[in-house]
């Protein structure tokens, strides 16, 4: 594993404390604030995960929920991406996200999933309220399990050929909405 001197110890951490969804979700209360969150199901670039988590700081996201398998890494490059926002804004990894979804629904969190499979655009979505934006993976977007939960399905409009956005991007978009919304 190293070719340093371990001394016959090494140990393997991550550069991150990981919350649970169910403590943040109660701080959040306990502080009076309306609940913010961004779901991430499958992003796998490390790159997106830091750049999304940068954007969600700066949008006053309360908390990033990941899956415990399947997604980027939070390592070195996550980290230098956020711009350091791994460090302060709170990562929530939890095992279902389906499961997940459940709960924050019964928190009563309204859970909005961004994808190209409905002609709901993002700005007829009422998201001044309990949030969570769900995001998917680069390539295969949200899971069909987490789409038939969701309470709202939204998506950008795409004026050009290229019919997709980074997840980054449309991700910031979609947080800023929200915080234009709640302003």
């Amino acid at each position: 594993i190293t070719r340093k001197n371990h001394q016959g110890c090494i140990a393997f951490i991550s550069p991150i404390s990981f919350q649970k969804v169910e403590n943040v979700i109660l701080q959040i209360f306990e502080q009076g604030e309306i609940p913010f969150f961004v779901m991430l199901d499958g992003v796998s670039d490390v790159r997106n995960l830091g750049a999304i988590a940068r954007s969600a700081e700066c949008a006053g996201v309360h908390a990033l929920i990941i899956p415990a398998k399947g997604s980027a890494q939070i390592n070195a490059d996550a980290i230098k991406t956020s711009a350091g926002a791994l460090h302060s804004l709170p990562v929530c990894r939890e095992n279902s996200l389906v499961r997940t979804v459940e709960y924050l629904q019964n928190s009563g969190v309204k859970v909005v999933a961004a994808t190209e499979k409905t002609q709901n655009l993002l700005y007829d979505v009422d998201m001044n309220r309990p949030l969570c934006i769900v995001m998917g993976a680069e390539d295969t977007g949200i899971s069909n399990e987490i789409l038939k939960k969701a309470d709202d399905l939204a998506q950008l409009p795409i004026l050009g050929k290229i019919q997709s956005l980074n997840v980054s991007v449309a991700a910031g978009i979609f947080m800023y909405e929200a915080v234009r919304q709640r302003k």
